[in-house]
């Protein structure tokens, strides 16, 4: 009985269409980019289902101090669901120069930071990232300055973006991951 189990189980999953399994992720988030530690490709479709803070990052911003505040964040809210996404980039005033090393030993040196974050990448202008070019269609704001923000819900669907001047600890920001929590 348990091989007939195990082979009936099995003719199921490799009959399973492909499209099903991958219309579970929606467009958002399905991307692969590089985790910054060790450039080994993730898939954004990992964290589908949870509430997502997307935030481009630099090293040497006079906004860099909120990684702090991001992941106190993250470690306050991430049982209830929200993962916070960070993405390095140089495109404003060539504040992130390293490379993903220097960049990653920063961010874990410096500020304990634990929420995962990507390569780096470009997220403005004709080179940006897909995600992020994703998320100026959606949201119609595009990244002004580093530590710029795009909340995006349980099922996939741009909420809001912040600017760099809404820092972490923001009650509106808060009350728009709660709410959607």
């Amino acid at each position: 009985m348990a091989a007939y189990t195990f082979i009936i189980s099995t003719l199921l999953i490799l009959s399973w269409p492909k499209e099903a399994s991958a219309m579970t992720c929606p467009s958002s988030l399905s991307f692969t980019f590089p985790r910054l530690q060790d450039e080994a490709p993730q898939n954004l479709c990992q964290y589908q289902g949870k509430v997502i803070l997307v935030v481009n990052t630099a090293s040497y911003c006079g906004f860099t101090s909120q990684y702090e505040g991001l992941e106190k964040l993250y470690a306050q809210y991430k049982d209830r669901g929200l993962v916070i996404l960070g993405f390095p980039s140089n495109d404003f005033g060539k504040q992130e120069p390293g490379n993903n090393k220097e960049i990653a030993d920063f961010c874990h040196n410096t500020y304990g930071v634990k929420f995962p974050m990507f390569a780096k990448s470009s997220v403005s202008g004709a080179d940006a990232n897909p995600l992020f070019k994703l998320l100026i269609e959606k949201s119609g704001t595009k990244p002004r300055w580093n530590f710029y923000k795009y909340l995006i819900d349980r099922q996939g669907n741009v909420v809001n973006a912040y600017s760099s001047m809404t820092s972490p600890s923001s009650k509106s920001l808060i009350k728009d991951i709660e709410k959607i929590l």
